[in-house]
This record gives structure tokens, C-alpha cells and sequence, in this order.
């Protein structure tokens, strides 16, 4: 089986809402014989503020941390935080997943990026600016379109530059996207966006903002969230998502993103494609690539190889 990096898994957050209800080493018990099935041999597991914690996520941000820290600690004959491409490296060596720290959203931020620098700290290497939110630093998806990222979020972004972390265009609106990219320096990820194109869902990206992705170097994670592959919500609609990317920003620009999410609380199978729901599921997708003409090295390209070659920015 192909070596798979997930850029995309709200782990994070899922260990915390076990572990309140008095659970240990949750990705033992919940994922790791789903990686193992799949061949996922490392990812961005992200904190995400889950639903009812959103007008307090300042709160929310630190219990998780907690949570990540007491988790690591269960978990470290099996999964490693991977905090440069030097470590990363080692935990598959090890045989252990690795594990790139990242922030969906820094609406707890507010006007203080020195908590930015503490998450640093602790190991975070990855961060987007927004869920759909508007905060701080930008507009996500359902904010106002008038409005972009703000003078702190210019100052975030170069200072996550500086510090070697991965910037995510994902969950940003279009202005604040544009926005971004007349600053970007360094190649960035969309990790879990499709074309929207062929599902216009405005979590989706439009073609240009594709090629911009492309022509800074960047990757686009695949999406198997059902909503934002296309009208049939179906693994054929998830496959034409992987050929039209393909397509048009070429194979060494896409990746994988799955965003698979029904283990959160709250979650529900309606959440998830019907023969896709999980990692398991992921050799499945390859194999029907590989069918539909595609060779090993583009295959491997998919799987891993683009968003490793964006983790030689961590540092």
C-alpha cells in the first residue's frame, strides 16, 4: 500500500472530548487501526473549537492543549509530534505516526499573537487563520465578502513565515485569500478544499485561486467532507474532484485532505460518503486512480509527496 499523509484530521479536539469523559490514550482506542488500515503514516491532527465552545475559544484552545499534552505522553510508542521534516522522518522510521500540530482557526487569538508564539512552543507548525468565522485576523467562508484579512493578520502571517509554519488558505473567503497572497512569500497548503468548479460551495476554491495556489508552489488537500464534492455527495464525485485538480494545477500540487469527521461528537454518518467513510477506505481510492491510468509516481505524489515537500518549511 502507498505511505498516505492526511493534511487534514480534527484529532486533536476528538482526544479532548474523550478524555472528558474520562478516556485515555484515545487515538490508540479511536484511530489508530483506521491509519494502520489505511497506510496513513503521518498528518495535521488540528484543534478545531468545536460548536459549543465557539463564543469561548480562548477557553476551549487551552483545554485542549491539556488534553494533547496528556495524550502524547499515553500515546508515545505510537505517535509522535513531528515539529521539522528531520522528525517526521524519524517517527516513520520508528514505525509510530507522525503527528504535525496544527490550529484550524485562530479566533482565539483576538489581538494577542504572542499566544500564537506559545502554541509554537508547545509544537504547532500549522495554522489557518479562520474556521468560517470572522475574527481578528481575517473572514472565513461565511463572513462579510467586503472583508479581508486585517493589519494583525498581515502581521500573523508574515510572522508564522518567519517562524517556519505552515500557512493554510482553507475556510478563508475570497478577499482574504487575495489578500494573503499578495504578501505570501513561501508555498502554502489549502488543506482540505475542493474545486469549486465542479461543487460551488464557497468553502471551495475557484480556478484562479487554484493556479495562485500553483504558481506559489503550493498543494490543495482533497476533501471527502460530502458536501463539498459535488451534487451526487459520491466517491465518483470525490474521484472527479482528484482528476480535475490533476488537471488543472498538475500533479504536484495536489495531495490529500480527507477531513473525515464522524467520530467528533456530534457527528453523523450523513457526514461522510457513502464507501468512503474513513482511512480505511483510503487504498481504495489509489487503486481506482491507478485504474483510471495513473502512474506509482503520481500516485505517491497524492498520497505524500507534495505536503511532505511543504514540511521541509517547519522548523
Amino acid at each position: 500500500m502507498i505511505p498516505v499523509f492526511d493534511a487534514h484530521e480534527d484529532i486533536w479536539t476528538h482526544v479532548a472530548q474523550c478524555r472528558e469523559l474520562g478516556e485515555r490514550s484515545v487515538f490508540e482506542n479511536h484511530h489508530l487501526a483506521n491509519h494502520r488500515a489505511g497506510n496513513i503514516r503521518g498528518g495535521i491532527f488540528v484543534i478545531w473549537i468545536d460548536n459549543q465552545y465557539f463564543d469561548r475559544p480562548l477557553e476551549r484552545v487551552k483545554m485542549i492543549a491539556d488534553a494533547i499534552k496528556a495524550e502524547v505522553e499515553d500515546g508515545k510508542s505510537i505517535l509522535k509530534i513531528a515539529t521539522n521534516r528531520a522528525i517526521y522522518d524519524e517517527a516513520a522510521a520508528e514505525g509510530k505516526i507522525a503527528a504535525v500540530f496544527g490550529l484550524e482557526g485562530l479566533s482565539y487569538i483576538e489581538n494577542d499573537l504572542a499566544l500564537l508564539d506559545s502554541l509554537y512552543d508547545m509544537g504547532a507548525r500549522h495554522a489557518s487563520l479562520t474556521w468560517n468565522e470572522e475574527n481578528a485576523l481575517a473572514t472565513g467562508a461565511k463572513g462579510s465578502a467586503d472583508r479581508g484579512l486585517t493589519a494583525l493578520g498581515r502581521q500573523a502571517v508574515k510572522h508564522m513565515e518567519t517562524k517556519g509554519m505552515l500557512v493554510d488558505v482553507s475556510h478563508l473567503n475570497e478577499k482574504s485569500f487575495w489578500d494573503l497572497m499578495r504578501i505570501k512569500t513561501t508555498p502554502m497548503m489549502a488543506s482540505h478544499s475542493n474545486a469549486r468548479t465542479l461543487c460551488d460551495h464557497p468553502r471551495n476554491l475557484t480556478d484562479e485561486q487554484l493556479l495562485a495556489i500553483r504558481d506559489i508552489g503550493g498543494v490543495v488537500g482533497l476533501n471527502a467532507y460530502p458536501g463539498f464534492v459535488g451534487d451526487a455527495r459520491s466517491f465518483d464525485d470525490f474521484v472527479n474532484q482528484a482528476i480535475y485538480l490533476v488537471e488543472k494545477i498538475g500533479i504536484d500540487h495536489v495531495g490529500c485532505g480527507f477531513d473525515f469527521c464522524d467520530y467528533l461528537k456530534g457527528g453523523d454518518l450523513s457526514d461522510v460518503i457513502p464507501g468512503f467513510e474513513d482511512h480505511t477506505k483510503v487504498p481504495y481510492f489509489f487503486e481506482v486512480l491507478k485504474q483510471k491510468g495513473y502512474a506509482q509516481e503520481a500516485l505517491e505524489k497524492i498520497a505524500h509527496g507534495n505536503f511532505e515537500r511543504l514540511l521541509m518549511q517547519m522548523k
